[in-house]
């Protein structure tokens, strides 16, 4: 039981991804605000939990960022979506177009057989960090019922400027991968 426990924290952190959607999209901000605040515990403690008691499963590998991408989406997605939006499109198609990226980049790189090390580079985990910065300050807004336009526009730059310098550092990482499989090709 005590195995799973990182494994059960992760999967309450992707189920909360719908809940929050319909709590935005319903009008519940501070619930919305109630429930990003839980699945960034349910982060925190299941990475925790794993490392502190070496109980880091194969299945907790792929399950732990999957439902971090599953939040943001989630998130990136039902903010833009409110009537009364305070996330861009522009903001979530970029977050959207980098997630997508990389993924295609990972699999167009298996198929051509690239020497690619897939990790998580500190650029990414830091655009990741700035990306539930910029949600939890708009729920947070939103929650206190704070009308800070600008503040926001500059929060939504701040994000896009850090997700396509993100977007850009895996892309070299490929164009290397690439670079080095036609070196050994010649």
């Amino acid at each position: 039981m005590i195995r799973q426990l990182p494994n059960t924290l992760t999967t309450l952190r992707l189920l909360s991804a719908p809940l929050l959607a319909a709590l935005l999209l319903y009008g519940h901000q501070t619930y919305a605000f109630v429930v990003f605040a839980f699945a960034g515990l349910t982060d925190a403690a299941d990475g925790f939990v794993a490392k502190r008691f070496g109980l880091m499963t194969r299945v907790g590998r792929y399950l732990d960022p999957a439902a971090d991408k599953f939040l943001m989406l989630v998130a990136f997605l039902a903010l833009t979506a409110m009537k009364d939006s305070r996330t861009p499109l522009w903001l979530t198609l970029i977050v959207i177009g980098r997630d997508i990226g990389i993924v295609l980049g990972i699999f167009v790189a298996r198929l051509l057989a690239l020497p690619l090390r897939i990790q998580p580079l500190p650029i990414g985990k830091f655009c990741t960090a700035v990306q539930v910065a910029y949600v939890a300050l708009v729920l947070l807004f939103l929650a206190l019922r704070i009308e800070a336009p600008r503040t926001l526009e500059a929060a939504a730059m701040v994000a896009a400027a850090f997700t396509i310098t993100s977007w850009l550092a895996y892309s070299v990482l490929w164009l290397k991968a690439l670079a080095a499989r036609y070196r050994q090709a010649v």
